[in-house]
């Protein structure tokens, strides 16, 4: 499949203009916006949005996310650098992050035999709605991969053998060390380790329903069903090594009554966890979740 996109505009210079994303953050104190404003404005940047959030404007933390367009961007890019470490970090003491729109994020998929996650995924980039690089696909089980071989999409099959997953984890490492930018569980059926986590040092987001605590273990749609709920969801989230208790991206519920059966609330609840997940791993991948210990701020506008 092949798909059309707009060309750039060009400057007089004949340098192409590019977009990049500039993330700030720290203590909150007079002059930041101006001082951001002001570093790129010399660097011959055009601002095209600016979201920004302060915990609390006395001794508070802040927060902001620009979107600039700069002709030559990639060559322009070391002497904005140091301009902003100059004005931003050693003058303001704030931290700063820049990255290039152009440059699409690298992400490894896990799964495992449930597929409505991952196929969602490898669908929506294929249309390029998720700004991401899909480089692999890694399960515990060969069932999806006639499916994702049809995306042209490398898939590695890397079975828990009598229950060692540090070997397992081992070949995970190996293939993920230097070729991603972040992971995504998608319905990935296996609790990962806190050495895993710290060693393949990218972030990590996952999916579940939100059932959790109340209906744990095994058929939580049935439980679900003989409680009477009436609302079910999905939340997505950053790993950490306290299971399903990371800095939470996104969150969405559907209401479901008494006359829907339990095949009608898995139907329903895997509606709902694909536009969780593909809204989280899209504002991920746009740079637009800054995470500030176990919670996040999304500018998701």
């Amino acid at each position: 499949m092949t798909s059309t996109q707009t060309a750039p505009p060009k400057t007089g210079t004949g340098r192409e203009t590019q977009e990049g994303r500039l993330i700030v953050q720290g203590e909150d104190r007079p002059g930041v916006v101006a001082a951001v404003s002001s570093v790129l404005a010399q660097a011959g940047a055009n601002i095209v949005s600016l979201d920004q959030h302060s915990t609390d404007p006395v001794g508070g933390r802040f927060y902001q996310r620009t979107v600039f367009r700069l002709a030559g961007l990639g060559a322009a890019r070391p002497q904005l650098e140091k301009a902003l470490d100059r004005e931003i970090r050693d003058k303001l003491g704030l931290e700063w992050r820049l990255s290039e729109a152009g440059r699409r994020k690298r992400v490894a998929i896990f799964a495992s035999k449930t597929d409505h996650c991952l196929l969602d995924l490898l669908w929506r980039q294929q249309r390029g709605e998720l700004n991401v690089k899909v480089e692999m696909v890694v399960s515990n089980h060969p069932d999806l991969a006639d499916q994702v071989r049809r995306f042209d999409i490398p898939y590695f099959y890397v079975p828990v053998i009598d229950g060692d997953k540090k070997t397992a984890e081992q070949e995970h490492l190996r293939l993920l060390q230097g070729n991603v930018d972040f992971v995504v569980l998608a319905r990935y059926m296996q609790i990962i380790s806190g050495d895993f986590i710290r060693d393949v040092a990218v972030p990590i987001i996952n999916i579940h329903h939100s059932f959790l605590p109340a209906f744990i273990g095994a058929g939580p749609y049935q439980k679900a069903k003989d409680r009477g709920v009436k609302l079910i969801g999905a939340t997505a989230h950053y790993v950490t090594e306290d299971l399903d208790e990371g800095p939470i991206i996104e969150q969405d519920v559907v209401r479901v009554s008494h006359a829907d059966t339990t095949r009608d609330l898995v139907r329903r609840g895997a509606d709902v966890e694909r536009l969780v997940l593909a809204r989280a791993v899209a504002w991920h991948a746009e740079d637009r979740v800054l995470r500030e210990g176990n919670s996040t701020i999304v500018f998701a506008s």
